[in-house]
This record gives structure tokens, C-alpha cells and sequence, in this order.
């Protein structure tokens, strides 16, 4: 039986296990470790979604690294707002680095598609993406992702950093919207 949680006026259902987010996540780190050895990468994670896998994913690579975190919003409530806002920037040079992008969840493709291009001209050695979900029916931007997650439907879920409003990041599983009935 699927648990079932409530955030604001909505009611959310289990729908990706903290036991398979996990799972995932190390076979992630070995990917980026065995593709990524004496790179000192850069990882860059994006506020405030991605704040737990990247926390994760750094953890489960065996590498020399750095962390920085940005911050960009598309979405209000559960609707993209079409419009990209960087609220949090980037603080320091990436010229000459590899960077590996972290990012809760790729549905239209525009914030990320913005953001890398922006990462590009920045004259990096390299910029990779990881990405913990992939809305690919959602897509409405060409986005290479390196390291991917789950795949999952075009419907809107929390937990385990997203949030509906606020609510719902702190959750450690991933929670999809319950269809009426």
C-alpha cells in the first residue's frame, strides 16, 4: 500500500523509494568517479531542488572535488513560470575546469538549457549534467543528461528535495500527485 502525504491543498503518494534513490545514487558516483579520476571536478548543484542529491551524490564519488551551488527558478507552485531567474549566482571562475551540473529534475529542459549555455561560456574544459528524474514526455528543450536517475511521467511530484510551495523537500522518498479516485 502506497503512503500518502498531504502538502498545502494537495495529496501526494509514494512513488520512488529512499532505499532505490540510494541505490541509484551509488551506482551514479561510480559512473562520475571511473569517468571523472584526476579531474578535480567542479560539481555545481542547483538550489534549492538539488540540495539532497547533491549532498548524496558527492558522497558516493571516491574523487577529488569541489562544491558551489546556484540558484534559478522557473516554477511557481506547480507550474513553470516560462521564464528563467538566476537568484543565486555563481561566484567564482569555471574557465579552464570540468564541471558536473547537478539537478533534481529535468521536465521542459529551459532552466537547464539556459544554465549550460551560460556554464559554456565560461570557457570550462568540460561540463557535465547529472540529474536525479527526467520528465522525457515534459521535454521541450534538447538536454544532454550524463548521469541520470529515473526516468518518470509527466506528472508533478515532492520529496527528497522538490517541493510543492516550500513543502515536501524535507521528505526522504519521492512522493508523485494521487489522481482523483
Amino acid at each position: 500500500m502506497k503512503k500518502l502525504i498531504k502538502a498545502n491543498d494537495l495529496v501526494f503518494e509514494t512513488f520512488i523509494s529512499a532505499q532505490q534513490i540510494s541505490e541509484r545514487i551509488k551506482i551514479l558516483g561510480k559512473q562520475i568517479e571511473s569517468r571523472n579520476q584526476d579531474k578535480k571536478p567542479l560539481f555545481i548543484g542547483v538550489l534549492n531542488g538539488a540540495f539532497m542529491f547533491t549532498a548524496d551524490l558527492v558522497r558516493a564519488c571516491d574523487l577529488e572535488c569541489e562544491i558551489a551551488f546556484v540558484r534559478l527558478s522557473s516554477y511557481q507552485g506547480t507550474q513553470s513560470m516560462g521564464k528563467i531567474e538566476t537568484v543565486y549566482g555563481l561566484e567564482m571562475s569555471i574557465e579552464g575546469r570540468h564541471i558536473i551540473v547537478v539537478e533534481d529534475i529535468v521536465d521542459s529542459g529551459r532552466t537547464l538549457n539556459y544554465f549550460l549555455d551560460f556554464l559554456k561560456k565560461q570557457n570550462p574544459l568540460s561540463v557535465e549534467l547529472a540529474s536525479l528524474l527526467l520528465k522525457p514526455d515534459a521535454l521541450k528543450f534538447s538536454v544532454k543528461i550524463d548521469y541520470l536517475g529515473f526516468e518518470i511521467a509527466d506528472k508533478f511530484v515532492i520529496g527528497y528535495g522538490l517541493d510543492y510551495d516550500g513543502l515536501g523537500r524535507n521528505l526522504e522518498d519521492i512522493y508523485q500527485l494521487k489522481e482523483n479516485g
